[in-house]
């Protein structure tokens, strides 16, 4: 290991993150009784522009007067382009702080964009002598913001996650797509012709290296890397297998733009029965091998060293994590 620490983000369980509009209050209280792990408010793409301050009034008086529970809450401030961000930071932090955990902050391309809003969020922070620190969630969803992840990802103590925002990923990319965090068969390769001349197709996933990236910067810097939204809801396979995809990447959530999202990521994201009783054998395995001093034992056939250790130990935890809840 480098002689480097990496500091470790507050240890948030973040499975499932639900969008609810702010101009949309008849959600509110179904959204506080569901089972999303993160819930943002959202001032920004799902809000109209002349919605954007009665949403903002909307948010602070849920935040203020409904029972969210043991729920994580953030708000989904404008963008830094927008004459709308400061009033959305202003207002909401000075109202309503007491009960916001995170602010998410959209289209961030720099790290020159954290530090604007940290200074404002610890002016105000200062000024109303709250003790409690809010933390930020980053959306990497520009070229210039995936450019700049890695610096990115390191401007703030307040930092906690990066989020894949895929749709204005891929219009700041100019990516011939239209879906939304989906498949699309033209990002396929076409097989050299086989013995009776016929040519398989094989799709791929066009989101692979952007999400990749972005997990290796949030993890190299301690952050919680989550995909973002996946367009169809009406298509719960579809979803699950994005989840599954972005899970195997390192990813310890997915947004759910749909309530009947929820459970498909809380179940995706979350070890199955299996993987925790073998990742518990393998800390046994290696923990009576210690004893004879030895550093690498067989388990059911495969080699098991120090290295295992670390993996098993991280499921072991997510379980007794979401055990907790």
């Amino acid at each position: 290991m480098s002689f480097h620490t990496v500091e470790q983000a507050p240890a948030r369980l973040n499975r499932s993150e639900l969008a609810v509009p702010g101009s949309a209050v008849q959600m509110f209280e179904k959204a506080a009784q569901s089972d999303a792990d993160v819930i943002f408010l959202d001032l920004e793409d799902a809000v109209a522009p002349d919605d954007k301050a009665q949403a903002r009034k909307n948010i602070i008086k849920a935040l203020n007067e409904i029972d969210w529970g043991t729920k994580t809450m953030s708000v989904r401030i404008n963008g830094l382009d927008t004459h709308y961000m400061y009033r959305d930071v202003v207002d909401v932090v000075e109202q309503a702080g007491a009960r916001l955990d995170l602010i998410m902050i959209p289209k961030v391309g720099t790290a020159a964009d954290v530090y604007a809003v940290d200074m404002m969020v610890t002016q105000i922070e200062d000024a109303m002598g709250f003790k409690k620190r809010i933390g930020f969630e980053h959306i990497i969803e520009t070229a210039l913001g995936m450019q700049n992840v890695n610096e990115i990802a390191a401007a703030s103590k307040r930092n906690e996650s990066l989020h894949f925002g895929v749709a204005d990923y891929a219009a700041s990319t100019r990516a011939r797509t239209t879906i939304i965090g989906g498949v699309n068969p033209d990002y396929a390769v076409l097989t050299d012709p086989l013995e009776d001349a016929t040519r398989a197709t094989h799709w791929g996933d066009m989101w692979h290296y952007a999400l990749a990236r972005m997990v290796v910067a949030a993890r190299a810097n301690g952050l919680r890397p989550v995909d973002g939204p996946f367009g169809d809801f009406s298509d719960p396979e579809g979803y699950k297998a994005a989840a599954k995809r972005a899970a195997v990447l390192g990813c310890e959530g997915k947004w759910a733009i749909h309530p009947s999202q929820i459970a498909l990521a809380n179940e995706v994201m979350s070890p199955s029965e299996k993987e925790v009783t073998r990742a518990k054998r393998i800390l046994e395995a290696m923990m009576e091998a210690a004893k004879q001093g030895k550093g690498a034992v067989s388990l059911d056939g495969r080699l098991i060293d120090y290295a295992s250790i670390r993996q098993a130990e991280v499921l072991v935890e997510k379980a007794k994590q979401i055990a907790g809840v």
